[in-house]
């Protein structure tokens, strides 16, 4: 490790959403320190222990502070447009809009369909495999509908 680098830890982490927060809500360092010291009774962060690093920054969020999530690196592979992949993202996505399916994400579709065929992904499946997930979601999707109606 350099003497430039950072060594990612919770603490750092901490400090340096404390410090992003302080730019984004305009603080300048006086009313920055007096805040710290209000809060934590601290005047630098870097004495700020993890409860007090919790602390400053709840309330730093209640002062309209809204941390934003970390950039995702890894480049996610386009959703196939093939109709019946996209049936059965249709399909999934009304199993959860009736309440039966609780994750409607892709990694939630591919456990199903690898606990249904053994096959890791959905570019992977037959057209048979492929109709045959099709008429099991249709019938999983009929079966909720008629305890929705009843």
């Amino acid at each position: 490790m350099t003497n430039t680098a950072k060594k990612f830890t919770p603490r750092n982490n901490d400090l340096a959403m404390i410090h992003i927060a302080k730019k984004d809500l305009g603080l300048d360092d006086d009313t920055y320190r007096d805040m710290l010291w209000t809060v934590a009774r601290v005047r630098s962060s870097k004495d700020l222990d993890f409860s007090s690093r919790i602390k400053v920054l709840e309330h730093l969020k209640s002062r309209g502070f809204k941390p934003k999530p970390a950039a995702k690196t890894k480049q996610k592979a386009p959703l196939s447009n093939e109709p019946q992949h996209k049936m059965i993202r249709g399909l999934w996505l009304e199993l959860h809009a009736v309440g039966t399916v609780l994750d409607p994400s892709e990694l939630a579709i591919s456990r199903f369909i690898k606990n249904q065929t053994k096959i890791d992904r959905i570019e992977w499946l037959s057209t048979a495999q492929a109709s045959q997930i099709i008429e099991r979601l249709k019938q999983w999707l009929a079966r909720a509908n008629k305890k929705v109606a009843s």
